[in-house]
């Protein structure tokens, strides 16, 4: 089956009503959580941006964006968000939030031409988070400061989830592993960065893996990235081990965010300079927004994570391909 595995065995411990109970509980603790340790406020979100604003994420440069036109406005054009990294860091200035203090969103998003597979799907839920920080607090110690935060709070939810359901056993190590892509490139040479990401993370059970985006030595890059929002030399990916279906799965994607000097490198670098024109662009350069990091952490997939489930589809209702859905009917999985 395409882009499908069937845990030997599986059978999950929660039939779909207490399942949604979970998911509620899961997502209502660590709210709690990111929003205490990292001093966030809630805000409300946009759903679509207009394209000519710049501010809608380009991802990897591939992705289509879904768009539609808008009736009452001439046929105007609207895209649905692919995430929020740009639009948070505009917001905090608009809002007044100062050094500090930061904000936490619900983002949903569409992905249309994702590869599904057990943790990919083209619906997209995540929270997604900024904070203003100093222009000297832009270094890899406030990273990991960070990193270290969002870890603490993925080890108190999985505590509070083992507490609240015997079948769940904490598996999180106490302190996660750090190493950057050129470091992970030398151990692991001969191997593709998904490859890297599965060993190291099986060895260590939680990594941060930084510095995602520029091209390493052996000439290619480990991961794609946006050129304007992450400084590529200031972001990280924590990954963690899943026993359940025995792969590295990426729980949450961080950065500080570019600099004038750090936007226009990588605009050259990805071979873009036109996106320097654009007015979100045009307010880095011109240094009229705040310093600033920030992230996103999957909804769905600390879901799946935290109740063990083999599949994406178990914790979000979305759309999956026929053959999928039967194999899943005929193996036990449960697909919202």
């Amino acid at each position: 089956m395409k882009n499908l595995t069937i845990p030997k065995d599986y059978v999950s411990a929660l039939n779909l009503h207490d399942t949604q109970i979970a998911i509620k509980t899961v997502k209502d603790f660590f709210q709690n959580q990111i929003s205490h340790h990292l001093n966030l406020s809630r805000v409300s979100a946009p759903l679509f941006v207009d394209p000519l604003s710049g501010l809608n994420d380009n991802l990897n440069g591939i992705e289509r964006p879904v768009s539609f036109d808008i009736k009452e406005q001439n046929g105007r054009t609207a895209e649905v968000v692919q995430s929020l990294a740009k639009w948070k860091r505009y917001a905090l200035k608009k809002y007044g939030f100062t050094i500090g203090e930061g904000i936490y969103t619900d983002m949903n998003a569409i992905r249309r031409d994702e590869d599904t597979d057990n943790i990919h799907s083209i619906f997209v839920d995540q929270w997604d988070w900024e904070k203003i920080i100093r222009r000297e607090e832009r270094n890899l110690e406030t990273l990991k400061g960070i990193v270290n935060n969002v870890y603490k709070c993925l080890k108190n939810t999985e505590k509070y989830m083992a507490i609240q359901y015997d079948y769940i056993e904490e598996i999180l190590p106490d302190e996660i592993f750090y190493i950057t892509t050129e470091e992970l490139a030398e151990i692991f040479p001969d191997n593709t960065p998904k490859e890297r990401e599965y060993y190291i993370a099986k060895a260590k059970g939680a990594v941060c893996i930084m510095k995602i985006g520029d091209t390493l030595e052996n000439g290619k890059p480990h991961d794609g990235r946006a050129p304007d929002y992450d400084d590529w030399s200031l972001n990280a990916d924590i990954v963690v081990y899943y026993p359940v279906l025995d792969i590295a799965l990426e729980l949450s994607s961080m950065g500080i965010r570019v600099d004038k000097a750090a936007l226009l490198s990588q605009l050259e670098k990805a071979g873009c300079q036109e996106r320097a024109k654009l007015p979100y662009q045009q307010a880095v350069i011109n240094e009229e927004l705040p310093f600033t990091i920030g992230g996103g952490i999957g909804q769905s997939r600390i879901c799946m994570f935290f109740l063990r489930k083999a599949h994406i589809g178990e914790v979000q209702s979305s759309l999956w391909p026929e053959d999928v859905v039967k194999e899943c009917t005929e193996n036990g999985i449960q697909l919202l």
